[in-house]
Parts: structure tokens; sequence; C-alpha cells
């Protein structure tokens, strides 16, 4: 028999899939684990100390002359004990309870073990041949999952890679129903994905409406709708108004039954973007402050933030299947009509994307293993937890708090620092690797920002978090 063409020097790698796949991986994963282990030793923190120098130096060490492309492959084996071991020694953990600058959360054991089958399974839900039965399951999970948000028959919802995807989707389907004079009026606090997705689809610039509180205020967007802010008498044209649930730089809840009025007594569409506090709407403590939620157009939510996702796991929920019909398309070789006439699924119309990985599974798994009620504990943990942390810093007499928390994010500030020494003080913890704590403006005024997503975050966490301010405070 005559051997395939190629360089018979080398063996084949065994594959991730199929019988073997298994007895190929096994021993490879005890690999990763130990380098997990070794490289979080290494950093001993949050994140590495030294700063984007130090950090790129030893990556370059890590690899030495070899690089990321030998000659002569080194085997699986150390390549993944080197690569992994460095990238573990040089994360920004979410999993450490000092890592709290940004929406970034630690993701569940049980997750990262279903996405490792995803990537071992490599289904693509561009059609129905490539994941018979992820489509099944993602069909299902979205399904389920906007029956959490409409009170409707035909709830539906998109995969997405998270919330700025899901804006997008959520800008184009009103472009599609209105056209291209469509107008994006939101609050200034709203995420720059908005403004951007009216910039990407060539509608006119989205207009900002000030909010006085922090929220996207009615009385100004009224005046907005109204068109007093621009040519006085005159009536808006095809409008979607963009509130936010959960905003990223305070964790701030437009007041959106108010404005859902607005928009139903204007004619205006509406669309919430809650990636950040979308979930609270399993939380039977916390879902009162997203009354209102079900009168959207169309939610973004983000499973990545309080659904303790690896990335990417977004939604783009909408109240009935019929208002994604304009993502329809046709390509033959992976939905030709006679293919779906005899009752193959068509997936094209369920993304932008093509191929697409199967985030549904890690969803999917994580909501059977956990359930509504176990999700709603870390997200009820989670929040009492920033309440904790925002009383600390309120009672103590070196810190101001700027307000109690909505969600999961503290703004506050050292008492006697100005904005320049605040900036510093927090370039001077990450370079040192002790903490990450992330910055944003509010009343003219800069401050430090913690968003804890750490469900495993402790009291005495949050007594080493201030006692490290403390000290880096006083010197």
């Amino acid at each position: 028999m005559t051997a395939p063409p190629g360089n018979r020097a080398h063996a084949t790698p065994p594959l991730a899939g199929g019988p073997t796949g298994a007895t190929a991986l096994r021993p490879l994963l005890d690999t990763v684990l130990d380098a997990l282990t070794t490289g979080a030793e290494a950093r001993n923190g949050p994140l590495p100390a030294g700063g984007p120098a130090a950090v790129t130096a030893r990556v370059h060490t890590a690899l030495g002359d070899a690089g990321v492309l030998p000659a002569h492959g080194t085997g699986a084996h150390e390549a993944l004990r080197t690569l992994v071991h460095t990238l573990a020694a040089g994360a920004a953990d979410p999993a450490d309870p000092l890592c709290a600058a940004h929406l970034h959360c630690p993701p569940l054991a049980v997750a990262a073990a279903a996405d490792l089958a995803a990537a071992a399974l490599n289904p693509s839900l561009d059609s129905w041949d490539q994941a018979p039965a992820a489509s099944v399951l993602e069909a299902l999970l979205t399904r389920t999952l906007a029956a959490e948000f409409y009170d409707t028959p035909h709830a539906d919802a998109l995969v997405t890679t998270g919330g700025t995807e899901a804006n997008q989707l959520a800008v184009l389907l009103a472009r599609e129903r209105h056209g291209p004079a469509l107008t994006v009026p939101h609050g200034a606090n709203a995420h720059h994905s908005v403004p951007r997705a009216a910039w990407l689809l060539g509608l006119p610039p989205a207009t900002e409406t000030p909010p006085p509180a922090g929220v996207l205020d009615p009385a100004r967007l009224a005046e907005a709708l109204a068109g007093t802010l621009g040519t006085p008498g005159t009536t808006p044209g095809p409008t979607l108004v963009t509130a936010t649930a959960g905003t990223t730089d305070a964790g701030l809840i437009d007041p959106i039954h108010r404005i859902a009025d607005l928009c139903d007594r204007y004619g205006a569409d509406l669309h919430v973007d809650a990636a950040y506090g979308g979930l609270l709407a399993l939380s039977p403590r916390h879902r009162d402050k997203l009354a209102g939620l079900g009168r959207a157009h169309s939610i973004t939510v983000d499973l990545h933030k309080l659904g303790w996702q690896p990335v990417a796991a977004g939604l783009l929920a909408v109240p009935d299947t019929a208002l994604l019909a304009p993502l329809a398309h046709q390509a033959d070789y992976l939905n030709a009509t006679d293919d779906t006439e005899a009752g193959l699924p068509d997936l094209l119309g369920r993304s932008l994307r093509t191929t697409r990985r199967p985030d549904a599974l890690k969803i999917a798994t994580t909501l059977r293993a956990l359930g509504r009620d176990g999700l709603a504990a870390l997200i009820d943990r989670t929040i009492d937890t920033a309440h904790h942390l925002a009383r600390l810093l309120d009672a103590h007499p070196g810190f101001e708090l700027h307000a109690p928390p909505t969600l999961t994010t503290v703004l506050f500030r050292p008492t006697h620092a100005d904005d320049d020494q605040l900036a510093t003080l927090r370039r001077t913890l990450l370079h040192q690797g002790r903490a990450v704590l992330g910055r944003t403006h509010a009343d003219g005024r800069l401050w430090l920002k913690a968003t804890l997503l750490n469900p495993h975050t402790t009291a005495g966490d949050l007594d080493q978090l201030i006692s490290l301010l403390e000290g880096s405070t006083h010197r």
C-alpha cells in the first residue's frame, strides 16, 4: 500500500476527538493542569509584577531562541508545559480576589470543562451537518434563556461573542425594520459599542443624552424624542433608544419602565444593553431592578460577567423569532433550498458569523449543573460582597465612597489623594503585581473602581485589599 504524501519521518499527531481522543487528551491535561499550578505559584499574586517590559522579557526568556515556531518541534508536553506555565505566570487572574478591575469574571470549573469538550469535538454552527446535536442544544438554550426575559410565546435569542456583537446586531435589526435614517439616542454612560454600531452601519451619529444622575434621564430623553433638542416642533424619525442595565463604569441601571413608556408615547423602539445586569432576572432578590426589561425590542446579555462563563458567551434576546428574520441568508453549500425544504435546519440566520463555536455547551452545562437557584445564589453572594466592601470604605476615614453599589461595582478614592496621585497609586499596584483595580471619572473626579465578580471573595480578602491601599497611600 502506498503511504500518503508528506514527511514520513514525523508521526501524525493524535486528534482530540474521535474514539481515541480521550486517550490522547488525558496525559496532556495532566501537563496543562500542572503548568497552570506552577504558573500561578510563580506569579504569586493577582497579576505579574514588573509591568509590561518585565512581562515581555519573561515571555521571551521562557520561549528562548526557538520562539513559537522552531525548526524542530519540542513535543506536545514540552510545548504545553512551557507555554501554559508562561501564560499562567503572566496572567491577570480573575480568580484572585484582588484582581477586580474589569467585567472579567473567573470562569466556573464546570464551564471550563465543558468548553474543553466543545474544543475537542469542534462543531461549527453554520450548517446542521457540522453540528447536529449542538444546533439542537443551542436552540433549547436560547429559547430557555429568552423566556427568562420575555413572557411571550416565541421568545428567542442569538448566541453572540458578547455585548459588542449583540448591540451591533440590535442596531442592525432596527435599521432593517426602519431604514438608514434610524437615529440611536443613548445615555452618556452607554457602552461604547452603541455609537460605534451606528457608525459601522452607516447611520446618523448616535446622540448622547447627558445623565445628571448618572443614568439616562427620562426628562432629557423626552425632550430629545420630542425634537426640542433639535428643531422645535419637529417629529422624530425612526428611533432606537438604547438604555443600559449595568453601566460599565458604575454598574448603574437606567429607569427602564419610564424609558419604555416614553418609547411607546413617541413610537420609538427600545433596546436594553443588559450585558452586565441582565442575569439579575434569575435572582428573586434582585430581579425587580430590571423592571420593564421585557418591554424592550431586544436585550443584550453577557454570561461571561455575572454568569461565570469563559469568554465568549453573549446573547441577544428578542420577544419573537420573527424579529430575527432580516438575518436570513442563503449560501448553497451550507443551506441549499432543497435541503431546507427536506427538513435540515437552516443555521445561517442565527448569526452574522459563519464558523461559530458551540458556546451553548458550556452555558447549558452550567445552567443544568447549578440550576436557577444555584446561579441566583452566586449572583446574590457577589452583590452582597460588593455592599460589604462599600460599607467598609464608607466607614473608613481614609476613603471616600462614591455611592452604594447597584450591582457589583464599587467606586471609591483615598480621601486626601488628588487625581494624579490616585492614577499613580493604581499603576503602582499594577506594577508591583499586588492588585488590579479599575479607574473611571464621575462627578468631575477620578475614582478607583473595584468590580467584584468572584463569588469566592471573602470578608478577609476585602480587609486585605483595604490594608494594601492604606499602606500604599501612606507612603
